[in-house]
Formats: C-alpha cells, structure tokens, sequence
C-alpha cells in the first residue's frame, strides 16, 4: 500500500483515522541515540488537534509510547515501535459517508482501487496518518544532531493563505518566530489577518489553502545521490506525498523559467576557506546533490476537502446527491502541516545522511 519510506533509514506508518491508534515503525536507526518519548512528544504537541480555534476541536493529547528499540534511554539498533492511541474517534459523524463520496476526498479512488474503505473519518486518507510520520521524523531530529558535522536546524512557515502573503527573510527565521502564533506565520500583522480569514471561512462552512516554506540550514555537501535519487526528487516525493500537499518548488522554483542563465546561475567563490555561491538560485541543491548553502523549498496545500456545505456528488451506487460533510475537520490544514513539512524534510535529510556515511566510511 505503499505506507514504508527511506531506504536505510525506513518507516512504515500505520493506523486508521478513528481506529484504535495509529503510529509508525522504524528500521536502520543506529544504536547508542538517547530517546525518550519527551523527545517524541514535543513535535506532536505541535501536530496535534485542539491546539487553537482555527484548527479541528477533536481532542487528542497524542501521548506516545515507545514500545520497541530502545533501552535504558538509548537506541538498539533494532525496530523502534511508537504507539498513539486514538482517545477521541467519533465514528458515527461519518455515516453519510458510507455509501456517499466526498468531492475531492480519496473515498472515490481507495473504493476504485481496494473494492473496500474505511469511510470513518477517512482511514488510512486521513492527515491522522501523519501522527506516525512526526514521530519517525522526530526520531530522525536526534541521528542527524549525531551526524551532522555542524548544528542542522529545519524551520517550517507558513507563508500565504489564499491571498494573504507574508514577508518572511528566510535567512534569519527561527522556530519561536513561528511558534508565536496559532497560524505558525512568523509575519505577526499578514499572521492575524490570515487568522480573520480562516475563522470567517471556518463560520461558512468552506476552507482554505496555502503555501509552507521550509528552511533548512548546516545541511553539509554531498547529500544526495546524482540520478534517481537527488535530493530534491525525494524531498519532492516526500512533501508530496502529504495529505492535501498540491506542489512543489526547491530554490527559484517555476520563477527560474523567467531568467537568463547569467541570472539565475549561482557564482562560487571561497569564503572562510570553504566553497561557497555567493547566491543561492539553486536552494541548495545542485545536481541533486547538497552543496552546504541553506535549502529552501515552497509545499502548495489545496483547500480541505471535507467542507460543510452542500455539495454535488454520487453514491457508490451510482446516485447523484448532495453532501454536507459532518465531523470535525481542520478548515485549513496549513498551521498543523508546519511540523509534518518539518518531519519529512528531517526523515529525507537522514535517510542521505546515513547513505552518505556508508560512502565516507568505505575503505577506513
């Protein structure tokens, strides 16, 4: 089903929408990391359900457990297990669901493709999914901390909700910045104007998108492989495989098919003894591969599918009708995708760290 990511570095989510729990499995973490579930809990916190009013009212704590993989506060090396158990489900809001197809929901394409779904909250379709991949990414936080030669800091944003923009340097942006809102834009004066929005959209029953950026610096060069495997194709692949995720740009992006090569071309010179561009086109990658300048892409989310407004659909037996969507759903999925955008970024930025050492380490 296509649930496991990374090669040595690989996790398998896990979980249903309003099942029992979900959470993920991970294998080729090294031995001898310190972790506690604290080091876990703190970046669910942040993807976690209820936090503000411009979010989804389900009340989850998301409190983890460490079932597997580690001991006395260290990694195994074995399979590390996390377990979030599911304390709010109300599967009953989704009835009308069973046998009605949401617009633009995955309900179509999981029935088309298996001949069965879980229509409660969405199963497997569902953004609760990622509870998994924040852990796994959290986990990843702590091995890169172990074999990143300089501190690597990864800082998600969000940067434009429908119309609304933010002027953000990226250059300077850290977490609390983002932290100081419930919107996660760091931009204080685009942030409560994007709060008014979600919350007159939320009162109509309608929703939103957006775009996060991603920063991430200390990243040294050579991560990345120079074909298949670059690193921006899997950090593409990884943020588009995010629930509601639309597209996505590294460095210039699409504004690069409006440039001359004297212009966009990114000029070496030597600064404090390193090779270093003296400007950064390419967001840090080159040739799929790290060159040590800072790495910046954009991740485009659609508006949230499941809306409470009539909408013309079918029923899986071929019926048209309409469907006003019950349940608690996010009216914008941007302020709790900063940490999931974070988590995956970590998890690639891991996986190609671990690949690069093997190479490093050949022959010594």
């Amino acid at each position: 089903m296509g649930s496991s990511f990374g090669q040595l570095f690989r996790i398998t989510t896990w979980g249903e929408s309003h099942g029992g729990g979900v959470g993920v499995v991970i294998d080729g973490c090294p031995p001898r990391i310190e972790l506690s579930e604290e080091d876990i809990q703190r970046d669910l916190d942040r993807r976690r359900p209820g936090q503000s009013k411009i979010v989804t009212p389900r009340d989850e704590a998301d409190r983890c457990r460490i079932l597997s993989g580690v001991f006395e506060g260290c990694t195994l090396g074995t399979p590390i297990s996390i377990l979030v158990m599911n304390k709010d489900a109300r599967p009953e809001a989704y009835s009308e669901m069973k046998a009605t197809y949401r617009p633009s929901h995955a309900d179509f394409t999981y029935e088309a493709k298996y001949g069965i779904r879980n229509w409660q909250g969405g199963g497997r379709a569902s953004a609760r999914e990622t509870v998994g991949r924040v852990a796994a990414g959290a986990v990843a936080k702590k091995v890169l901390s172990k074999l990143s030669p300089r501190p690597l800091e990864i800082v998600a944003y969000v940067t434009q909700i429908q119309e609304v923009s933010a002027r953000i340097d990226r250059s300077s942006v850290r977490t609390e910045d983002v932290e100081r809102n419930a919107v996660r834009c760091p931009d204080e004066a685009a942030a409560e104007l994007m709060t008014a929005l979600i919350q007159s959209v939320r009162d109509e029953g309608d929703s939103l998108g957006g775009v996060i950026e991603c920063v991430i610096r200390g990243v040294p060069p050579g991560l990345g492989e120079p074909v298949f495997d670059k690193l921006e194709a899997d950090l593409a692949k990884a943020m588009l495989s995010l629930p509601a995720s639309k597209g996505f740009e590294i460095g210039s992006g699409f504004a690069a098919t409006r440039m001359k090569g004297s212009e966009h071309n990114d000029p070496f010179e030597v600064r404090d003894g390193k090779v270093r561009t003296t400007t950064n086109n390419s967001g840090g990658v080159q040739g799929g591969i790290s060159n040590g300048e800072d790495i910046f892409f954009r991740v485009a989310f659609k508006p949230t599918s499941t809306i409470a407004r009539d909408q013309k659909t079918v029923t899986a037996s071929h019926e048209e009708t309409t469907l006003a969507a019950r349940g608690r759903h996010d009216p914008c999925v941007l302020p709790r995708a900063v940490p999931i955008v974070e988590a995956m970024a970590a998890l690639v930025l891991c996986d190609h760290a671990l690949r690069q050492k093997a190479i490093s380490d050949f022959g010594k």
